[in-house]
Parts: structure tokens; C-alpha cells; sequence
């Protein structure tokens, strides 16, 4: 399925009808697109699994089609999330197909033919993440882009030139490729024609993320979390009705912050961009875009180092207190979600956490 979680499939999806499928989150992790990491992280996949399926329900109560079917339980039985007593990391959900786009090389260069999606085309995923951003924090990829010269304030809906740690008046709303080798960003415009948008289709989809963005910064809030940004995917069933799939509002898919700390994924990825292994990532990830390389990670020079095993605890501590928080069911052992920013402050700061 992924670098972070496995798909067991309980009945295939037909061109004319879902199919069902089981997700099992792992303790694995991935950043900057590189696929499973040399560490894992205790707790993270039954952590991520109880806050994607708050979120699911959530979205559910707000009127939001979802992919959403339960969470299995110890018993295999399918529940929701009220029924379940211990950690799980499975969740069932409804399963459409997944049509990838063909490649082939323009004057060198690898580019991407998506031709078989049209608007008369059902039950698949739409190869497309789209994302809120509410602010924009130290990391945020707006700031490589503009600093790149490959977006422009005003086409992010901007009236200024931004700053790291800046929150928004109004949600910026954006939009990524989502089956290439490397994550691409486009204008709305291109994703409508990659996707087989129509124009109405487009205008829900905006609605649904700003459902999504409310509904998640609602429960953040709860917590005393910024919903920095986030992203969602979607999908059309059979009918052609618009459902978000996959996984929503977990700290892989969203970037929370507790008072200016990051509280998500950023957290090792602050650790890695440290590292001689991020910079040949991006060396790599430039030298497969001019020399027309499909997978830019056989052409990386070195491999990356596992995290420093304090940092590894910390993090595991996040996921686990982030999920008892934000879902108001503690269900893991593990200290206060303020308390274990604090140590990770003190780590960043370098002072001693044991």
C-alpha cells in the first residue's frame, strides 16, 4: 500500500462497484517522499489509525461522504470508535480503483499522460492531494517554492510576501499531483484537466476541503493545537459522488503546532534537513528531473541515518499523547501532550531530556 501502512483486500473494487479493504497502520515513517525510514516508532500506527477514524466520524456527522467503514477490533469485529477498548491499528474502508497516469520522456525530461481520466469515468481515485494551509510555519513548502521562483504570491492568493511563522486571514486552499514519482504542484486549472474534472465537480471539491479544514482545526483547538495545514484525498464511487479517502487529520497528513513547536511528522523532518543525507535527496531529486529519471532514490548518493534515539522516544510520545488528546479517549500510556513538547523544546535546545 505504502510506506507507512499495508492494504489487505477483502474484495476487489470492478470498474462498477467498490470493493472493501482493511488498512493496517505500522510504526514505520517516511519524509521527503523517501519510502519506509530505517527506524520505527512505537505506537505510531495504532495512534494514527484512532485519529484518522475520529476525524472519519467526524466528518460523518457534518454530512462528508468517506471511504470510513470502522475500526476492527480485538475481536475482528467492525466498530466504531466509541466501541473500541484498546489500540487498534486496522480500519475498513470502502476500496475504489486506483488508475495511474503512463509516462514517457519529452525531449528527455519524464512527463506524465493522463489521458484515461475523464469525466465519464467512475469509482477511482482522484490522482490529486489537495491541501488547506492555514498558516504558514517555519518548513512550510510555500517558502521553497517562492524562493524558487515557480509560484508567485498572488497565485497562492497572497497580497504580500509571506513569513515564516505567519497565520493566514482566509485559508490558502492548494493542490499537488499525487501519483508521480515526486509530489508536483499545479494550478487549479491543471488539475482540473489531469483529474477529468468538471467545472462543479471542482467547486465541491473545494467545499469538501473546507469542511475538512473546520472540522479538524476544531478538534486541534480542543487541544491547543494550530491546524497549520493538512491535505486530504478523494476519490469518485461508482455513482461519481465526490468521498475523502485514505486517511485525514492525523500528524502524517496535517501540520499541528503547540505554541510555534511543531507537533506532526515535521518533527523528524527538522532532524533530517540536518543531515548530508537531505541534501543529496534534493541533489537527486534535480538530476532526475533534468535527466528524464523515473524513481530519483536509485541516483541518491546515501542512504538515511536512523534518529537519534532520544528524538525516536520523544516522537513516539507525541503520536501516542496527540492521539489521546485529540480523540478525548486516553488509550495510551503516555505522558500529557504539554509535557512532551516541553522535552522535545529542551531536546531542540539541547539540553538534557533523561
Amino acid at each position: 500500500m505504502g510506506s507507512v501502512k499495508d492494504l489487505e483486500i477483502i474484495r476487489k473494487p470492478t470498474r462498477n462497484a467498490m470493493g472493501i479493504g482493511r488498512f493496517h497502520f505500522s510504526d514505520r515513517y517516511s519524509v521527503f517522499d523517501w519510502g519506509e525510514m530505517p527506524d520505527h516508532i512505537d505506537g505510531k500506527g495504532e495512534a494514527l489509525c484512532l485519529m484518522g477514524a475520529y476525524c472519519f466520524e467526524k466528518l460523518k456527522e457534518n454530512g462528508v461522504r468517506t471511504h470510513y467503514r470502522g475500526l476492527v477490533d480485538e475481536t475482528k469485529k467492525v466498530v466504531n470508535f466509541k466501541e473500541v477498548e484498546t489500540p487498534t491499528n486496522v480500519m475498513e474502508v470502502d476500496l475504489v480503483n486506483v488508475y495511474r497516469p503512463e509516462t514517457h520522456k519529452n525531449q528527455g525530461i519524464l512527463a506524465y499522460d493522463y489521458g484515461y481520466f475523464t469525466s465519464s469515468l467512475r469509482n477511482y481515485l482522484i490522482p490529486l492531494e489537495i491541501i488547506y494551509r492555514n498558516g504558514l510555519p517555519e518548513g512550510s513548502s510555500v517558502f521553497r517554492r517562492l524562493s524558487r521562483g515557480v509560484t508567485t504570491p498572488k497565485e497562492l492568493g497572497l497580497d504580500h510576501y509571506p513569513k515564516p511563522g505567519e497565520r493566514l486571514s482566509q485559508p490558502i486552499f492548494d493542490v499537488s499531483t499525487k501519483l508521480e514519482e515526486t509530489d508536483r504542484y499545479v494550478n487549479w486549472d491543471e488539475a482540473k484537466r489531469i483529474a477529468g474534472l468538471e467545472n462543479n465537480e471542482l467547486t465541491e471539491i473545494k467545499i469538501v476541503l473546507s469542511e475538512a479544514n473546520h472540522v479538524i482545526s476544531e478538534i486541534a483547538s480542543s487541544l491547543g493545537l494550530e491546524n497549520e495545514d493538512g491535505k486530504i484525498e478523494l476519490a469518485f464511487d461508482q455513482e461519481r459522488r465526490l468521498m475523502v479517502v485514505d486517511v485525514l487529520g492525523t500528524l502524517d497528513e496535517c501540520r499541528f503546532t503547540y505554541s510555534g513547536l511543531p507537533v506532526s511528522k515535521e518533527i523528524g523532518r527538522r532532524f533530517y534537513r540536518k543531515t548530508q543525507w537531505y541534501k543529496d535527496v534534493e541533489t537527486a531529486k534535480k538530476t532526475a528531473e533534468l535527466r528524464g529519471v523515473k524513481d530519483w532514490r536509485k541516483i541518491c548518493k546515501s542512504q538515511p541515518p536512523k534518529l537519534d534515539k532520544q528524538l525516536r522516544t520523544i516522537i513516539s510520545e507525541v503520536y501516542m499523547a496527540a492521539a489521546n488528546g485529540l480523540t478525548t479517549n486516553a488509550m495510551f500510556d503516555s505522558p500529557p501532550l504539554a509535557e512532551v513538547i516541553s522535552k522535545y523544546e529542551k531536546y531542540a535546545s539541547g539540553k538534557d531530556v533523561s
